[in-house]
């Protein structure tokens, strides 16, 4: 009967939801996706796009089901009451507060991903000076695993290291015990361990089973990286909206913009850019980026160095709140501009791996490559030549790879 069990992964991204059903052999049986209709501030817009995956998803498979993980955008904040109703909009990962800087600053006696000024607790301030703290603060993949159980009490300790929760020691920092909105922050359950069943009005709205367990998750961009099944050498990098890059390591690494995760008994090191394939859509649509890439020789450099971001400020591999795009001079040429935007954002993908080999990860002998960039071959030769790593694709998408967390609910 084992062996017949199925699970079912569920990844929110910054554009849209997908769900991807798997066996015990970690076979893609089912995908599926939906574009959000209004955008990743919306979180009625998260619940629909789920509830219409699910409703359309065929009833055999669902009958099998025996669990589900779901993964959500790394630091997208959402103010709810304590029975999750939110209040207003989410604010999404990119934003950044620095009028709070100072008393981020107070908070944090040492460099991690909850210090930076990307960080969650930027947007936490934001929402606490909006709403009070008598709310509650979920990321966007708690939220959806609150709906799915009907309690809002927990969160992943993945999607909250943004707000400061420290993995090495499982606590949050000394000083967010003065904090007079701590109530307003989830209990903390680590990746893979269980967090309840299904609520039951849920699983009849959506045909589910009663008993499916519901185990916690990580991030969209670990997702990413567990649909790859990475070997020790390898390293990841997601091309998404952001460019996100991440390695396996023996110990956890230390330094700003950095992120340490503890997935399937190891330890996930890596960092996000804010520049990523969203940028290209800002001056090409994706017909006429195909197009363009056929014209562009990816073997010559454009000499035009551009820093690819939609707007002020990054966070990795450089953390710099004030750092302004350049995206001029802007040729007559469309394709050598297009050339232009890739070697960009190349520079920034090996400037990441550089920092954490500066950091104590070894250099990836290869780079896995998902993510809708992954499948530019143009965007790929350009990214080998300024990286110096031989660069594969992988097509499996991420929600298969949060499925696989849901595999521990078998054991």
């Amino acid at each position: 009967m084992l062996n017949k069990s199925l699970v079912l992964g569920i990844d929110l991204g910054t554009s849209g939801v997908r769900i991807a059903i798997i066996n015990t052999k970690k076979k893609i049986l089912f995908t599926s996706s939906k574009t959000y209709s209004k955008g990743l501030e919306i979180s009625e817009d998260w619940l629909n796009s789920l509830k219409t995956l699910i409703q359309e998803t065929p009833k055999d498979l669902k009958e099998k089901l025996v669990s589900c993980s779901v993964a959500g955008t790394s630091g997208t904040l959402l103010a709810c009451k304590k029975d999750g109703k939110p209040i207003g909009k989410a604010l999404p990962y990119f934003l950044s507060f620095s009028e709070y800087s100072k008393e981020i600053d107070k908070l944090f006696t040492k460099e991690c991903p909850g210090s930076s000024i990307s960080g969650s607790v930027g947007r936490a301030l934001r929402l606490i000076a909006l709403y009070g703290n008598e709310i509650i603060l979920r990321h966007q993949a708690d939220w959806i695993t609150g709906w799915l159980m009907n309690n809002w009490d927990y969160g992943e300790e993945g999607n909250n290291i943004r707000m400061g929760w420290e993995i090495s020691n499982s606590s949050w920092p000394e000083n967010f015990n003065n904090l007079k909105w701590l109530q307003c922050l989830p209990k903390i359950i680590p990746s893979g361990q269980t967090m309840g069943n299904i609520c039951t009005n849920k699983a009849n709205e959506l045909n589910l089973p009663k008993n499916l367990k519901v185990i916690a998750g990580t991030t969209d961009s670990n997702a990413g990286v567990l649909a790859t099944f990475p070997n020790k050498n390898d390293g990841v990098t997601i091309l998404g909206s952001t460019i996100v890059i991440k390695k396996f390591v023996n110990n956890a690494l230390s330094g700003t913009g950095v992120s340490n995760h503890r997935l399937l008994g190891t330890w996930l090191s890596g960092g996000a850019s804010n520049s990523g394939a969203a940028i290209l859509l800002d001056f090409f649509n994706l017909e006429y980026i195909e197009e363009l890439s056929k014209q562009i020789n990816p073997n010559k450099s454009t000499g035009l160095n551009l820093i690819p971001l939609s707007k002020q400020g990054e966070r990795f591999p450089i953390d710099d709140p004030n750092l302004q795009p350049k995206l001029g001079p802007r040729p007559v040429s469309d394709s050598l501009y297009l050339h232009a935007l890739f070697e960009g954002l190349a520079k920034i993908e090996a400037r990441g791996w550089h920092k954490l080999n500066e950091l104590g990860a070894d250099l990836p002998r290869q780079i896995i490559t998902i993510g809708g960039g992954a499948k530019n071959i143009t965007w790929k030769k350009i990214r080998e030549r300024e990286i110096g790593i031989p660069i594969k694709i992988c097509n499996r998408p991420p929600a298969a790879g949060v499925a696989s967390i849901a595999l521990k609910g078998l054991l």
